[in-house]
């Protein structure tokens, strides 16, 4: 119950744009299993397109060679004349085949009209209008029968088609009583497997167009060559059963198979309440559709499978024993003759191709399958998996991570499909996944815009007053690294005003006064913000500033020291400026201090601001205030030095104790960044050559070294230094003193 608990406290917790990612996920998910009509067509075909994709991507792949296809190309209309041909030719043409001893032999052209070119035809109608009665020779008047004979004395299946729309040629799809029906070997009637035919989509046909009544009394069988396209024009799935009537009939490919194999077609369904799954054969059980269709496994282009001409069959000229024991295909690839079909791989694609592609699925048993159990499970289990973690990446870790694992998800599930399903011969779509994940990352980003755009604004309006540009940008960019609730941090903390202001703003008017002010801590913040630092506050003429916080900087002493010079210097550029404008001359003192502090959105809780707290700022304070007893621009302490590590000139001044304070502190003044010029250097060696006389207790021979130094260049801390060896001479410190020096007072020294 904790953990449970615990899980939506932390969900409950979790950025807007994530719970809205999961809302859309959810409902996304729940949408997909309605089926309504509309959205199934719209996925299907995207889905087959995609599957189009991965033909062409998998290439061809060899037939089984159990299949040829004898061709009315345009070679053989073009030697043996326009289309149709006499059926005395074609009787020709299937004794020809047959004498090369094919399993089955099947016709993918209807003979539906008799033969208007047989003598028969032309010695009745000349009877008819003269009276006189011609005689022909026995057996060669008749094309049609010549035709029938042939197709006796072989193992034939005729080829029909069926006409699936009302052209008003008849009625209803019920068959009238006086229309003949086909008439194949297999057929399954309705009421025999009524329930799976209830809960399937056979197509239903309007009427037939068959072959001659002489032609079906001596072929073997027949079936429908029938290839019904998707609504894009595409074939890719064949059917293997058709109602018409009261009855389910076979097609072309399925009766070849059945007659090649001598084995009878049973409809099965492998998962109840769902319609037909597959049809048995043998011993085998081929997948197909709630619409008896077979989703064709395409071989690859035209030319897929071995081609005869059907001149050069005629002409002898085939290889010997080139079609026995084939299931042989009769058909055309003449674009005259209109029998062109799109696949996926080729536009103009030869129908009697497509059912030689099903003759070879049904033999090989390698047939592309779609469950759609398997589809829906699939398309759920990634929808959500994916959604989930796209919404999650765009919501935790920015639009553009979230946006290149997007994309990642994107190629991970084509290939994912491609490799580990249809190459397997599985038809998964993936066309609602990644309408899933567009959904997803189009509403995640909206939520972003309103949710995290808000929040960014509000830190770029929180900051810019107080960092520069680059920071804000970074603190937009990378909110998670920002923390306002309050840490502890290593900074430097920075304070500087202007000495005697007291004096300064009584020389001047209000409007003066502010237009001084602004000028001055403008020039200051200006540099401050530049080198990376957050101005924390004005106190009057005073600066207060630290680096290091909001956004993180490991060189913020080195960035404070370098601040701290380049202040000097913009201030030695004003103050002429300021005295030729009849205003005092300016001076500063500046003290700096690196250490641990408490960084956070601090105050009431209706008014805060964004500040640092501890030790370490009050020390920055301290030495800010030592600056004037010292003479010195700037003071810091020994841990900005060492933080901030070589690349500054330092004069070492004292070490002390400041108010308040029971440590010592030793206090540097920064000189320059890089070595000093070299009067500079000589002069800074004489001082600290002093110093180690003043802390060896040698106070007589540190009095003549900085008197020597006082008179070359004098300077308030020499002069400080000599009135303390002036008390030491006269009153020596204890045996066990340190060196050390202690203020009893925020600003002024005391022994």
């Amino acid at each position: 119950m904790r953990d449970t608990l615990a899980r939506w406290i932390r969900l409950a917790l979790a950025p807007p744009a994530f719970r809205v990612g999961l809302v859309v996920t959810a409902v996304m998910c729940c949408i997909l299993p309605l089926h309504a009509p509309l959205l199934h067509r719209f996925l299907e075909s995207f889905d087959c397109r995609m599957h189009d994709l991965m033909f062409a991507a998998r290439g061809p792949r060899p037939a089984s060679g159990q299949v040829a296809i004898v061709d009315i190309d345009e070679a053989s209309l073009a030697e043996l004349g326009q289309w149709p041909w006499p059926r005395s030719t074609m009787a020709e043409l299937v004794q020809r085949i047959g004498a090369q001893k094919p399993r089955i032999m099947g016709f993918d052209i209807v003979f539906a009209e008799a033969d208007r070119t047989s003598l028969k035809l032309a010695a009745d109608r000349i009877h008819q209008l003269t009276g006189t009665p011609i005689q022909l020779p026995e057996g060669t008047a008749d094309n049609d029968a010549i035709l029938a004979k042939a197709l006796g004395e072989a193992d034939t299946v005729l080829g029909y088609y069926f006409a699936m729309k009302d052209d008003t040629t008849t009625g209803p799809a019920a068959t009238p009583a006086q229309e003949r029906l086909p008439c194949p070997e297999f057929s399954q009637p309705v009421v025999a497997v009524a329930t799976l035919v209830e809960q399937s989509q056979f197509a239903s046909a309007r009427r037939a167009v068959l072959n001659l009544a002489c032609l079906n009394d001596t072929a073997l069988t027949e079936g429908f060559f029938n290839t019904i396209p998707d609504l894009d024009g595409v074939t890719r799935r064949g059917s293997l059963f058709i109602r018409y009537g009261a009855v389910l009939y076979p097609s072309l490919a399925l009766e070849m198979v059945r007659e090649g194999c001598k084995a009878t077609p049973e409809l099965v369904s492998n998962t109840t309440g769902v319609g037909v799954t597959g049809v048995k054969l043998g011993e085998r059980v081929l997948p197909i559709t709630r619409q008896g269709q077979l989703c064709i496994n395409f071989r690859g282009p035209r030319g897929s499978f071995a081609r005869f001409s059907a001149v050069e069959v005629l002409r002898g000229r085939c290889p010997e024993d080139a079609l026995r024991d084939k299931y042989v295909l009769l058909g055309t690839s003449a674009t005259g003759l209109l029998d062109l079909r799109a696949t996926p791989f080729d536009k103009a694609f030869p129908g009697v191709e497509v059912n030689a592609s099903i003759i070879d699925n049904l033999l090989a048993g390698d047939p592309m399958v779609y469950d759609q159990t398997l589809d829906l499970g699939l398309s759920l289990i990634s929808a959500a998996v994916f959604g989930v973690t796209l919404a999650a990446g765009l919501a935790f870790l920015g639009p553009r991570i979230g946006g290149l694992c997007g994309m990642l998800f994107l190629l991970l599930i084509g290939y994912g499909n491609y490799r580990l399903l249809f190459l397997n011969q599985r038809l998964v779509g993936v066309t609602y996944v990644i309408a899933v994940l567009l959904v997803v990352f189009l509403a995640v980003t909206i939520a972003n815009y309103f949710f995290e755009g808000r929040r960014k604004r509000f830190l770029q309006g929180a900051f810019s007053l107080y960092v520069s540009e680059d920071i804000v940008a970074s603190i937009v960019e990378h909110p998670e690294r920002l923390t306002l609730a309050g840490e502890e941090k290593e900074l430097t903390i920075l304070f500087t005003d202007i000495r005697g202001f007291t004096s300064i703003s009584e020389a001047m008017t209000a409007r003066q006064l502010s237009a001084f002010l602004n000028e001055y801590l403008s020039a200051m913040t200006d540099i401050i913000m530049a080198r990376g630092g957050t101005v924390d506050k004005f106190i009057g003429d005073a600066i207060m500033a630290f680096w290091g916080a909001p956004v993180d900087n490991r060189e913020h002493a080195r960035h404070a020291l370098a601040t701290c010079l380049e202040m000097r210097q913009r201030l030695a550029e004003l103050r002429p400026e300021w005295v030729a404008r009849g205003l005092p001359p300016v001076e500063t003192g500046i003290g700096a201090n690196s250490g641990v502090v408490s960084v956070g959105n601090m105050g009431s809780r209706t008014r805060f601001s964004y500040t640092v707290m501890g030790d370490a700022v009050n020390l920055a304070s301290r030495l800010e205030g030592l600056t004037k007893i010292y003479g010195a621009g700037i003071l810091v302490s020994a841990a900005t030095r060492q933080a901030a590590g070589d690349g500054f000139c330092y004069r070492p001044i004292d070490v002390v104790r400041v108010k308040g304070k029971r440590e010592p502190v030793a206090l540097f003044e920064p000189l320059t960044e890089g070595p000093p010029p070299a009067e500079r250097r000589l002069e800074l060696e004489r001082f600290e050559a002093a110093l180690g006389l003043y802390r060896s207790r040698d106070f007589t021979a540190c009095r003549d070294t900085l008197q020597a130094l006082q008179a070359d260049s004098p300077q308030v801390l020499y002069a400080l230094y000599l009135e303390r060896l002036e008390l030491f001479l006269r009153r020596p410190p204890p045996e066990d003193w340190d060196g050390v020096f202690t203020f009893k007072t925020k600003g002024h020294d005391d022994e």
